[in-house]
């Protein structure tokens, strides 16, 4: 209790500035609400495969995971986050969407992108999860023997690498297709005054 009175003493502005602290504080609180509003942070949360596309970069992935035999079965999110247990999900989905963001925001973003060696291996844990009763079928085993033995040795694209996004995945791979690009995050009321002030046509 005496080390929080304290901390408070050494951090509390003095008298005058009080006023010019709390707007200072008011102004970053706002910019703060701004930037998750803009960046659509909230959409994070959830498991819409339309959140991945908030970034245009991402298009070649959702077009062809949206035609491809996973569609009706399984998000984005089943194959490529952890579900081991909650934490780890939400942990490696902050990590990864964290790292994203950056890249994003700095203009690095490669044209053609690959998958890390920490997605992989969490893709390969989410095929054996979902596929698991067709992995260990009897009869799979009896053709193949060795393929029981080479599931903890081997990842699951080695075979299926085109499943589900396929070889070709650029910006310039699927220039036509039909993804959900994200909306402006600029409000209605503000499109309209920088209209009016610019005399533009709607």
């Amino acid at each position: 209790m005496f080390f929080t009175s304290g901390l408070l003493q050494v951090v509390k502005p003095p008298p005058q500035w009080k006023v010019p602290v709390l707007l200072l504080l008011a102004i970053l609180a706002g910019l703060f609400l701004f930037l998750v509003h803009i960046s659509r942070a909230p959409s994070y949360l959830g498991d819409d495969p339309k959140t991945c596309v908030n970034c245009h970069i991402m298009a070649p992935q959702y077009a062809t995971w949206q035609h491809s035999s996973h569609r009706e079965n399984a998000t984005c999110n089943d194959c490529h986050v952890p579900h081991n247990n909650i934490l780890n999900k939400y942990y490696f989905k902050a990590k990864d969407g964290l790292r994203h963001a950056t890249v994003f925001t700095l203009r690095a973003e490669p044209q053609v992108i690959f998958i890390r060696e920490a997605g992989k291996n969490v893709v390969w844990k989410n095929c054996i999860r979902c596929h698991g009763p067709l992995v260990t079928n009897p009869k799979l085993h009896s053709m193949r023997p060795l393929h029981i033995n080479s599931l903890g040795t081997r990842n699951c694209t080695e075979c299926h690498r085109h499943t589900p996004h396929g070889t070709v995945n650029s910006l310039a791979s699927v220039p036509n297709a039909r993804v959900p690009l994200p909306s402006s995050p600029v409000p209605a009321w503000l499109r309209n005054i920088m209209r009016t002030n610019t005399g533009a046509t709607q």
